[in-house]
């Protein structure tokens, strides 16, 4: 299986690497392309990881890639992805962009990563909290991600991340926030673990 791994370069997301430097057979991009490059790259490859910040419209460029838009991956991308049956959208709120376009794969809600993202959803908290539940998501999805279909990934990363919710409210509030989608039929589903 061709994966092609779209990760911005950013430092505050280095951590992400981790999920994928293991997967055998991998093409990754951190910047330096332009959009039709990309595309080019999504239609050649198996399955689509896309992870660092993004928003409701895709996947943020991070000032990485040869292009005047925000994002790099957004609703233009979404007819090539829809292609795709085990995509991986890693950033905030994809949620919304998985839902828009009916994309199948596992992806996160809004997620909280650094502390500024932390503002107003999570009180009391420091650094380390942060730090423990990036280590521990990014762990659980390196192990986890190779699985075969959207709900064995979701499960699993839910469930072996559910295990630190106890006593960090960070890792609470992002266990929240992991999903599935099958597609075509707005499977949207939400795993209680």
């Amino acid at each position: 299986m061709r994966t092609l791994i779209i990760h911005p370069s950013d430092r505050t997301t280095d951590m992400l690497r981790t999920i994928y430097e293991r997967i055998p057979g991998k093409t990754v991009i951190t910047g330096g392309v332009s959009r039709a490059e990309i595309k080019e790259l999504i239609v050649s490859h198996d399955r689509i990881m896309m992870m660092g910040h993004g928003c409701e419209m895709g996947l943020l460029a991070a000032k990485q890639f040869h292009t005047k838009f925000s994002c790099i991956v957004d609703w233009e991308m979404a007819p090539l992805l829809r292609e795709k049956d085990n995509s991986v959208f890693i950033w905030c709120n994809a949620d919304v962009f998985v839902k828009e376009f009916d994309l199948t794969g596992f992806y996160t809600g809004m997620f909280i990563s650094e502390m500024r993202e932390a503002y107003c959803r999570v009180w009391g908290i420091n650094q380390s909290f942060i730090d423990r539940s990036n280590q521990a998501f990014c762990s659980a999805a390196a192990r986890h991600i190779k699985n075969s279909t959207p709900r064995e990934v979701c499960v699993k990363i839910k469930n072996a991340y559910g295990i630190k919710v106890k006593g960090n409210p960070v890792v609470a509030y992002n266990h929240r926030r992991l999903y599935y989608n099958i597609g075509s039929q707005k499977s949207i589903t939400k795993i209680s673990a």
